[in-house]
């Protein structure tokens, strides 16, 4: 296993405390959110705020370099917290892939606006593109990881590991699109219910029940 080990930032990774971005980033993601990245001028940021347009502009270099550090924020975030998730799971491939799953999703749910904001990428520089792609892929690799041990492990029953992978991911990071709270599903049941689908996805395979007749397992 490749996964890296949890950085000690999260004391319960299932805890969504608010970001502290500062009052440009928080009026720009709701700008971002209401009205699109394009739809969104500068302006209109500086209105928000309550600052000039130079005052803005000293802050970040334009309106691109505003949602670059909005996507960077959330992004190292989710890493963070899928980290420390996968090494709550100890041991366990299944619990530790389980973990990963939940800590994307919660994300996508306690943290829709800043999880949708990936729709707006299209919009940045390609060298930003790249950056921010290089960043994430991180999470790949996790989710690569866990899956190839779980199938090493005889757990899981993958054909195609970095399909299902893309798959997997994909399904989760859609939440945020229409994902609302105060909705009709809660987070935690929105990631009880992709959790059994990730793991149908990987093909998951629990553990055969004994022989009838065999002795039970003592457990200490």
């Amino acid at each position: 296993m490749t996964v890296e080990p949890a950085p000690p930032r999260f004391a319960n990774w299932r805890e969504f405390e608010p970001l502290q971005l500062g009052p440009i980033l928080d009026h720009a993601l709701e700008a971002f959110g209401e009205n699109g990245f394009h739809g969104t001028t500068v302006r209109d940021l500086a209105r928000r705020v309550g600052v000039t347009v130079p005052a803005l502009y000293y802050h970040h270099e334009n309106k691109e370099a505003v949602l670059v550090t909005l996507l960077d924020t959330a992004v190292r975030d989710l890493i963070e917290r899928a980290l420390a998730a996968v090494g709550d799971g100890g041991d366990d491939p299944v619990r530790r892939f389980t973990n990963f799953v939940e800590a994307i999703v919660l994300n996508s749910t306690h943290r829709a606006p800043q999880s949708a904001l990936d729709s707006e990428l299209r919009h940045v520089s390609p060298q930003n593109r790249r950056n921010y792609a290089a960043t994430r892929k991180r999470l790949e690799l996790m989710a690569l990881d866990l899956v190839d041990d779980g199938v090493e492990r005889g757990v899981f029953a993958v054909d195609d590991i970095a399909e299902s992978v893309r798959a997997l991911l994909g399904m989760c990071q859609s939440i945020a699109r229409w994902f609302r709270l105060g909705g009709p599903l809660t987070p935690d049941q929105v990631t009880a219910r992709y959790t059994v689908i990730a793991l149908r996805i990987v093909g998951y395979r629990a553990a055969p029940d004994p022989p009838s007749g065999s002795s039970p397992v003592r457990r200490n």
